[in-house]
Parts: structure tokens; sequence; C-alpha cells
């Protein structure tokens, strides 16, 4: 999974102009982030139409901010450049959960 460097908002929308891209808003301090890291390279496999970049709060924290992502773990699509759907909350996201939330988000 690629790691998202540091930037803003307008820079990640261009980054994300063309193609099916799935945010992963995670920190390396946080239990229920670890709790579905394991779960992520299945999860990338079962949906490898979209491309997965992994996004750390803590150094791309002003952009969560402009994305109002304030919990984590935190998911959101893009579509050529757009938001398609978000699965942004403070709870603990199970596999099932994540990859029912991708699979509605097609």
């Amino acid at each position: 999974m690629e790691m998202l460097p540091k930037m803003n908002l307008q820079e990640l929308e261009e980054k994300l102009t063309n193609g099916k891209y799935v945010l992963f808003f995670t920190a390396d301090w946080c239990p229920d982030c670890r709790f579905i890291k394991p779960a992520m390279p299945e999860i990338e496999k079962d949906f490898s139409d979209y491309t997965f970049i992994q996004v750390d709060r803590d150094e791309n924290i002003d952009l969560c901010q402009e994305m109002t992502v304030m919990g984590i773990p935190s998911f959101i699509v893009y579509e050529n450049g757009e938001e398609t759907a978000r699965f942004v909350n403070k709870d603990r996201k199970t596999k099932e959960e994540v990859e029912d939330f991708l699979t509605a988000a097609k």
C-alpha cells in the first residue's frame, strides 16, 4: 500500500484525478487502526480495482481537518478526482464492515 506524503487537499485531489482510490486514514498509536491493518492486504487483493493509499493522520493532520476526518481508522473512496463514499468515524472497523462499505461504494 502506498503511503501518502504530507500534502494539502488541492494536491491530493490532483493526485487522485484519474482512477479509483481508497484512502485509509490511520496512525501508529491507534489501537483500532492496528486491529484492521492485518486485514488490509486481503482487502486490497479483493478490491484490486482500487489503488489503496495509507494516510498517516499525524503527518497529514491539516489534510484530515480539511477533509473532516476526525476519527480513525477511516476510509474515503475517490473516483476520477471526486469523493464517492466515506466510512469515517472513530469506531473500530472489522474486515467485513470495510468490505461491505467498499462493495456498496462500487
